[in-house]
């Protein structure tokens, strides 16, 4: 569900006008949707409550979509955030969510990130490796702390997605050992300026199938029996996230967020620990849109065995890398509803390389130069994935909330690309 609707032909936001606001903030432009990240929010916090789940906690992953204004509008609803980096931390702070809302996830903490998260006292960090339990407690020991502690195990399940974005199997970076979770658990038992109060499991994104996650999740059952068989108490559940969404392909149907939370509840519900989960995708992805124009078409020789049609718009790989980095597929139409018999076009963008390209053999009417295009789907791992490569200004973005928008974050001007380097006095 989303709130990017058609009325009288012409795609509005809410009740924006998509045209209006790219006559206002010039084009390419990311645009979303409160009311959209509100719903997907309330649709899986609902899902957990009917399923019986009390004690819970959802934990925005900021870094599928870190724009403050998006934050902020989950923060309103009591959201907790799940952050990988300093400035991620220092996101959530100022986007209003509370420090013991804030769990700190990745493979590569560093002491200072550790000690600015201990100074704020968030709720968890979930660690991934012997070592860096050690470093965690002699940086908490050293300013007189105690870190509340996840273990982040790596179950070994192949979760069927990207191999890019699987990370539970036992090849991928993240988590320790399947075999070594006990082990890690009495490890850190044994130190000081940590405590072991919870566990972590993450097997992937854009996950379409539910039995990945059953099998992750009565693995952990089996694991926090045996931690309590051994005296650990543990009291907090972090499964992660990763549930897909519709991307506008055909075969696109991803979980019913309901029948996830039943299998969380029929696994795990009577643990009598807290379950958080870590949503990013699940809540942002179909919020956001990217708006962009046509600058001109090319059409290829129709003798020519392998002519393809370009349809060249301002958007680039810079903007949305998805599509080149994990062959990702966004459904891509007129912002103006046209009914005007359709080409196959390659939707490409004017960056200097092959790989530049927003999607690939779409159907779509022949448009004129200025007509505008709108990417669905791509509130999520597009705006923070963008850059400034071939020296192009990143993308504005924008936030609507009924009749009501704003830029949350502006378009750069060349300058101040400029001001950030220097060149040296011997040059």
């Amino acid at each position: 569900m989303d709130e990017f609707t058609y009325r009288h032909g012409a795609l509005h936001a809410e009740d924006m006008p998509i045209a209006t606001l790219a006559e206002a903030v010039g084009t390419p432009f990311y645009c979303y949707s409160a009311a959209t990240l509100r719903h997907h929010y309330n649709v899986l916090d609902n899902a957990l409550a009917e399923a019986g789940l009390a004690e819970r906690l959802i934990c925005y992953s900021v870094k599928a979509n870190s724009n403050l204004a998006v934050i902020a509008t989950l923060a309103q609803l009591g959201a907790g955030a799940d952050i990988v980096s300093q400035g991620e931390l220092r996101r959530a702070l100022e986007a209003g969510i509370p420090a013991e809302k804030i769990v700190f996830s990745g493979v590569g903490k560093t002491a200072d990130e550790m000690r600015a998260a201990l100074t704020v006292g968030i709720l968890q960090f979930n660690v991934e490796s012997l070592s860096e339990i050690d470093l965690l407690a002699e940086t908490a020991n050293a300013m007189g702390k105690t870190a509340q502690i996840a273990l982040r195990v790596n179950p070994d399940i192949d979760a069927g997605t990207h191999e890019k974005i699987s990370t539970g199997k036992a090849e991928n970076k993240f988590g320790i050992a399947w075999e070594d979770a006990e082990a890690g658990f009495a490890h850190a038992r044994a130190l000081d300026g940590v405590a072991a109060t919870g566990i972590d499991i993450h097997i992937g994104s854009q996950i379409t199938e539910l039995e990945p996650f059953r099998r992750a999740f009565e693995k952990i059952a089996g694991l926090l029996a045996n931690l309590r068989a051994d005296g650990h108490k543990i009291q907090r559940l972090d499964l992660g996230g990763g549930l897909g969404v519709p991307y506008g392909r055909d075969n696109d149907t991803p979980p019913d967020p309901l029948a996830y939370a039943q299998i969380i509840a029929d696994v795990l519900g009577d643990s009598g620990c807290t379950i958080m989960l870590e949503p990013g995708r699940l809540i942002a992805a179909n919020a956001g849109i990217l708006v962009t124009s046509v600058i001109r078409t090319k059409q290829g020789a129709a003798s020519r065995e392998g002519g393809k049609n370009f349809m060249i718009v301002d958007a680039a790989m810079t903007e949305l890398i998805r599509p080149t980095l994990y062959d990702a597929h966004h459904h891509i139409a007129p912002v103006a509803e046209n009914e005007a018999a359709t080409k196959q076009w390659d939707v490409v963008g004017p960056v200097c390389e092959t790989g530049d390209y927003l999607g690939l053999d779409r159907a779509l009417p022949v448009l004129e130069s200025g007509a505008l295009l709108a990417v669905f789907a791509a509130g999520a791992y597009g705006a923070v994935l963008g850059s400034a490569y071939n020296t192009r200004l990143p993308a504005p973005e924008v936030l609507v909330d009924g009749e009501k928008w704003a830029v949350v974050r502006a378009r750069p001007d060349y300058q101040t690309l400029l001001d950030g380097e220097a060149i040296p006095d011997w040059l």
